[in-house]
């Protein structure tokens, strides 16, 4: 096995190896449906990653939030893509818009404990190979209606820490 390579300009490092499964072609394709989609893509040894800028960023929510965001996100039909990232804890990136404007929302996911993929940080593509096997759409960008705005992603963080929350004082 290859020393793994670690994308840089991330919040948090997402370590990769070299693909082994993910052909030329099935790259190519995916690579051209990103293009077709604006979104800017750079091809990596083990992958493509997506280039975030102001029109389209990325958050990362982990462990127990990631049901009840998904959860609070389809209840209020504000689900747009996300990707999940293969590990021992559960992760989801949620592909958003609108962060210059929602500088309270960053704030707010970033003390929830959220990454915020934004500013030029690479986001891993499905088929991206990870350490931990290969990136994959939990939502793929053909099935969702939009790309939801910042604040969507915020709203259903702060719901499912409230939950949290109003769970453990009815454990007491």
């Amino acid at each position: 096995m290859q020393d793994p390579e670690i994308y840089r300009g991330m919040e948090k490092t997402v370590r990769t190896t070299f693909p082994t499964s993910v052909s030329a072609a099935e790259m190519t394709a995916a690579a051209q449906d990103y293009n077709q989609r604006g979104w800017t893509v750079a091809e990596t040894a083990n992958g493509l990653s997506l280039i975030t800028d102001d029109d389209l960023s990325g958050i990362e929510v982990t462990g127990e939030l990631v049901g009840e965001v998904r959860r609070f996100l389809r209840a209020n039909n504000l689900s747009g893509p996300v990707i999940e990232i293969p590990g021992a804890e559960r992760r989801e990136i949620h592909l958003v818009t609108g962060v210059r404007k929602a500088a309270m929302a960053l704030q707010a996911l970033r003390e929830a404990g959220a990454t915020v993929y934004s500013d030029g940080a690479g986001i891993p593509l499905p088929p991206t190979q990870l350490s931990a096997g290969s990136a994959h759409w939990g939502i793929a960008p053909a099935e969702a209606r939009w790309v939801p705005p910042v604040v969507a992603i915020a709203a259903a963080v702060r719901a499912a820490r409230a939950s949290r929350r109003a769970k453990l004082t009815i454990a007491c």
